[in-house]
């Protein structure tokens, strides 16, 4: 019995001994694969997106066709597809951008964006050097026409001295406006509203872009004046010293330029 005893005892350390060769030999630099799972895991969390940057962007919807509101409310308006068009093309090309629209009257935006409230504006801008923000390349020609009733005497911007004009607060057509000899100037936040006190009267006429302009004509009642107060191009806007989003959306706008949607935009909205 003892003698037996003895060769078992032998028997399980030689066994204990084999189990501990098979384990991972960490002196020898042989490390311990990772469990599948594990691994995936890690490789996932190295391609996942970074989380996108939110751009806020005011938009004065009461300027068709450039910008407008539909029966519902929700925004339509050429400036408000090239936006959307803008931002599928940046997320489409490397750029990874969240956005949100706001609804603000057209004097408040860049004061908005000089506030960080918002980070871009889109909305019929044309250049003014008073205005100290960033502007993108141009993405449309315009001019700052003046739009009278059908049945006006007036013909050409010339006739425009003396008279009483309507225009919207804080635009280049204001400033056209008070540059025209004797005339009395009202401007006020919402263009549609000017319109119509011209067409009730109160207003010989109304200084705004020319695409705007032609489209109140369209819809009849009104007409432009011969002549131009200002050539003018549109343009994004943003805060100074925000050159990288600007350099994001030049790239944009000149895809959308050379696109096909582009010119089927300017024919949906008359520009």
């Amino acid at each position: 019995m003892k003698t037996t005893t003895l060769f078992k005892a032998a028997l399980t350390a030689a066994m204990a001994f084999s189990l501990a060769a098979c384990g991972t030999d960490t002196s020898a630099g042989a490390p311990a694969e990772a469990p599948a799972e594990t691994a995936a895991a890690e490789t996932a969390a190295a391609e996942a997106p970074k989380d996108a940057q939110m751009i806020f962007i005011g938009i004065s919807p009461d300027y068709p066709p450039y910008d407008d509101l539909n029966a519902d409310g929700s925004i339509t308006g050429f400036d408000y597809e090239m936006g959307e068009w803008l931002f599928t093309w940046m997320n489409e090309n490397g750029y990874n951008y969240d956005h949100e629209w706001k609804q603000m009257s057209f004097d408040t935006i860049i004061s908005a964006l000089q506030a960080d409230q918002v980070d871009l504006g889109i909305s019929g801008f044309t250049y003014d050097e008073k205005r100290k923000v960033l502007f993108s390349e141009p993405y449309h020609e315009s001019a700052e026409v003046a739009l009278v009733n059908e049945d006006s005497d007036m013909a050409k911007v010339e006739d425009l001295a003396g008279k009483t004009i309507g225009a919207q607060l804080g635009t280049t057509g204001e400033e056209c406006a008070n540059k025209v000899e004797g005339a009395t100037v009202n401007a006020i936040e919402d263009m549609g509203i000017c319109v119509e006190s011209l067409k009730g009267g109160a207003y010989d006429a109304v200084i705004m872009d020319l695409p705007v302009a032609e489209n109140y004509v369209a819809a009849g009642g009104y007409k432009i004046l011969e002549g131009t107060l200002l050539d003018e191009q549109n343009y994004v806007i943003a805060k100074e010293g925000n050159t990288e989003l600007m350099d994001a959306v030049n790239a944009a706008i000149k895809a959308f330029l050379e696109s096909d949607d582009c010119a089927a935009l300017k024919e949906k909205y008359g520009l």
